[in-house]
């Protein structure tokens, strides 16, 4: 029934949205700030033990893990479609973000007030993130649109089932297409494009292979929190997944 606030054309007023969006609104937020996050504190490399190894990478490790899983989520209720307009969204973000940086690096720094960075500290952190930026938003491009293809191809191959093949299967091989992108991009163009000296093909895939087979353990650790997401989203809200066919 119709009140005062609605009409036929338009059931919700403009301030009210529906489970099925604020949902996507909210999955699209955290999405586009890990994206941001990742590229901005990425030039912080850790150091850890792992399965009697050593790793070494960047913090932008951190959030990539809640991208794969976001990715598989908003595929799985909003189709490819919605899934490709969150990533387009976040790369045009992560573009903005990279377009402010590099307006705040060139505007000229009074460093007497405590408190605040001082030219070199800045430069140090936003001047040595901006290449490796650029490659990274690349290959997110390439590697989330890949995903989100193979994702799709899977829930059909599977009709809607085995979402654990669907979720760490696309995963797995966008992210190693990642990896080889940003990589490439990173140690061979940009170099090659600068006039700089490059890594050699073969060193440029060593270091990606490096950078992968970490991704592949954090894609295999987070697959039962897509299964948790999916609970959530359907128990608190009512939402069910979209249909394979419509995958």
């Amino acid at each position: 029934m119709l009140n005062r606030h609605t009409s036929a054309l338009d059931p919700l007023p403009p301030d009210v949205l529906s489970p099925r969006q604020s949902i996507y609104i909210w999955l699209a937020a955290i999405f586009i700030t890990c994206l941001v996050l990742a590229n901005i504190i990425g030039v912080k490399v850790f150091r850890f033990e792992f399965i009697g190894r050593e790793w070494t990478h960047t913090m932008g490790m951190l959030p990539f893990p809640i991208t794969f899983l976001l990715t598989d989520l908003i595929n799985e209720y909003y189709g490819k479609k919605g899934a490709r307009r969150v990533v387009y969204i976040a790369f045009a973000m992560a573009a903005l973000a990279f377009i402010l940086i590099a307006i705040s690096r060139a505007v000229p720094i009074r460093e007497d007030i405590p408190g605040t960075a001082t030219q070199a500290a800045f430069e140090n952190i936003f001047g040595a993130a901006a290449l490796m930026y650029i490659a990274s938003l690349v290959a997110f491009l390439c590697g989330s649109l890949l995903d989100i293809l193979l994702f799709g191809v899977f829930k059909r191959l599977t009709k809607g089932k085995m979402v654990w093949l669907r979720a760490t299967g696309s995963t797995v091989i966008s992210q190693f297409f990642d990896s080889l992108v940003v990589s490439f991009v990173f140690f061979v163009f940009i170099p090659l494009i600068l006039g700089n000296p490059a890594t050699s093909p073969a060193g440029a895939f060593e270091i990606a292979a490096g950078g992968y087979e970490l991704k592949l353990y954090l894609a295999i650790l987070v697959t039962p929190f897509i299964y948790l997401g999916r609970w959530i989203i359907r128990e608190w809200f009512g939402l069910r997944p979209l249909p394979a066919a419509n995958a």
